[in-house]
């Protein structure tokens, strides 16, 4: 079969904050058991995105502290990478929007849509704030929604209906977001994508062609903004001194706007791991080819940005880069947006202090555990719940008590029995055979799940194979036979090897150290997905730090091997902490009381 080539594209966090819980399980974890399944399949994988440097949220948080942005976004960047390090987020570049390549890559995507006619300028009002002497920014703007009623929806967008603004004038009782102030309606000009036109090239009939494979509330979203909605023009500058310039004359005091520079991101991030690797053309495999996959992970917030928005961006830019009229950059083969993550009943919130910031979790807790519940709570169709209590609770009943048990006993009775070495099994028996089928059906089971990013569905479906080896040990009972017959206490621990050994392929992706330590009791070689590194490399005129993933010399693939008879294997260990009831509480009691 030819192998495909995946392009995992993962939301860009805003480098202004933690990240929490609720960013992980929304778009990074699931981005990255994607990428690990496609590479244990053997398919050509690139997993890309980058810090957002720009967007307002920055500017913010530099007024508040006193800094400069670019202070702001270098000392959250290096908060990202050390945390996808630890947390074993495989990137193949993290990467910023400040970057000289990520500025060329949006200005030529700027001056395509300009010369295809899909831009245009356009007076508009815009919320000017007297006691700063400025325009505001529409993300400085805070009012009151006036489809829903949410108070505190921002200039450009309501995060509890999800309702787009032209303007920020459209709030209710529209206000500073900084100091509360009041503010007044001033013409300023900027430049509008002109989205009514873009729709004309076909965009709601390529909506309706993914209709098999997006999730319904992506769907629908989509399809409700163009047919129902309707699109209007979408302003891409901005009155602001911190982004990208303007390629236009007469605008020389204006940046472009940051919804439409950080989807680029996608694209420039490709462009620069092309670059890096010293093939400045290896990008197009997966931007152009016929065999090849794009598939963004967000959160439900991004849904607009990334199932209409940014694929209006890519019809309206056509042959940027190609000069053959048959070759389109490619459009999202899928958006599988998560909803909401909230954390013991109530809405994760930084300024009330109340979440799961995964950097700080990470000094007490093993990754493999935080990620297992994330993905085993993943808010895929609805939103989800973070609690202490589950997480001890899944960790100790589900990853101890059935997985990690099952390794540690099958392990444990090879080395009492047989001295560590894989016994001789000899004729296997109706029983065991039917076990390593069902559980070679796992591999295309699993892989459905894997593949349709229904992350959750694959946990239990491994969880349900575990749990057959673990009946048939019970029914095998070779903890009593070795009392009679070693011959069948073999077998039964041969043909369990194997299935763990299977099952380890099967979780590697959710569980990745974990799944390398089983490899290593297993006496397999080398590494199943290669290594991380945070490198430094200088791109142009500026020192950029990236996270990269180093795939040469995996050895992992989707499929059942065999570990041989007669080989010695080492001294087991176990997987996972039993962990105690008490941390719930502790846990609980480091957050202080619950917001109100």
């Amino acid at each position: 079969m030819e192998k495909e080539y995946i392009l995992a594209c993962v939301a860009w966090p805003y480098a202004s904050a933690e990240i929490h819980q609720g960013n992980v399980t929304g778009s990074y974890l699931p981005a990255d058991i994607y990428a690990r399944f496609h590479r244990l399949k053997g398919n050509h994988v690139l997993m890309v995105s980058g810090s957002d440097s720009h967007g307002t949220p920055v500017t913010v948080k530099a007024e508040e502290e006193g800094k400069t942005p670019r202070e702001v976004f270098e000392h959250y960047h290096a908060n990202f990478l050390e945390l996808f390090q630890k947390l074993g987020l495989s990137y193949d570049l993290f990467t910023h929007t400040d970057t000289e390549n990520h500025h060329t890559v949006s200005q030529d995507i700027f001056r395509a849509l300009m010369a295809n006619e899909y831009l245009y300028r356009k007076v508009t009002k815009q919320m000017y704030s007297p006691s700063s002497g400025k325009f505001l920014p529409d993300r400085y703007v805070e009012g009151t929604c006036p489809n829903c009623g949410y108070k505190r929806a921002r200039g450009d967008q309501c995060d509890s209906c999800n309702t787009l603004f032209e303007s920020a004038s459209e709030l209710l009782e529209p206000h500073s977001k900084m100091d509360s102030s009041a503010l007044e309606l001033r013409d300023t000009e900027h430049f509008f994508l002109d989205l009514p036109a873009i729709a004309e090239l076909g965009l709601a009939d390529w909506i309706q062609e993914n209709k098999e494979h997006w999730r319904p509330q992506v769907l629908n979203f989509a399809s409700n903004l163009i047919l129902k909605e309707g699109l209007i023009g979408r302003a891409v500058t901005r009155d602001m001194e911190w982004g990208i310039p303007v390629p236009a004359e007469g605008f020389d005091t204006k940046v472009l706007y940051v919804w439409f520079e950080a989807v680029i991101g996608y694209l420039s991030a490709s462009i620069e791991w092309a670059k890096n690797q010293g093939d400045p053309e290896a990008w197009k495999a997966w931007w152009y080819g016929d065999n090849a996959r794009t598939v963004y992970f967000i959160g439900k917030d991004n849904i607009p940005f990334h199932s209409v928005i940014w694929p209006a961006q890519l019809m309206g830019m056509q042959r940027l880069y190609e000069t053959d009229e048959s070759k389109h950059l490619n459009l999202p083969y899928d958006v599988p947006a998560n909803e909401f993550m909230n954390m013991e009943g109530l809405k994760i919130s930084g300024s009330m202090k109340w979440g799961v910031w995964m950097l700080d979790a990470l000094t007490r807790f093993d990754p493999d555990p935080l990620r297992y519940y994330l993905t085993a709570i993943m808010p895929e169709t609805r939103d989800s719940d973070w609690s202490w209590g589950g997480f001890v609770e899944r960790n100790n009943k589900e990853l101890v008590a059935n997985w990690g048990n099952l390794v540690n006993r099958v392990l444990n009775m090879t080395k009492k029995y047989f001295g560590g070495i894989v016994p001789d099994p000899g004729a296997l028996t109706d029983l065991d055979s039917e076990l390593l089928r069902a559980i070679e059906a796992g591999f295309d089971s699993v892989a459905e799940r894997y593949d349709a990013c229904k992350f959750r569905a694959a946990t239990q479906e491994i969880l349900r194979l575990s749990s057959l080896v673990n009946q048939y040990l019970e029914q095998t009972s070779p903890w009593t036979t070795a009392k009679t017959d070693m011959v069948a206490v073999g077998r039964s621990l041969y043909t369990a090897i194997q299935a763990i050994n299977s099952l380890k392929t099967m979780w590697a992706p959710i569980l990745p150290f974990t799944s390398q330590q089983l490899h290593t009791m297993l006496a397999e070689e080398g590494q199943l997905f290669g290594e991380q590194a945070v490198e430094t490399y200088q791109e142009e005129t500026r020192s950029h730090l990236g996270l990269t993933y180093r795939g040469d010399g995996a050895v992992g693939s989707w499929e059942s091997t065999k570990i041989p008879v007669g080989r010695q294997l080492p001294k087991p260990k176990p997987l996972f902490k039993r962990l105690d009831a008490e941390i719930a509480v502790e846990e609980l009691a480091r957050l202080g009381p619950r917001p109100v």
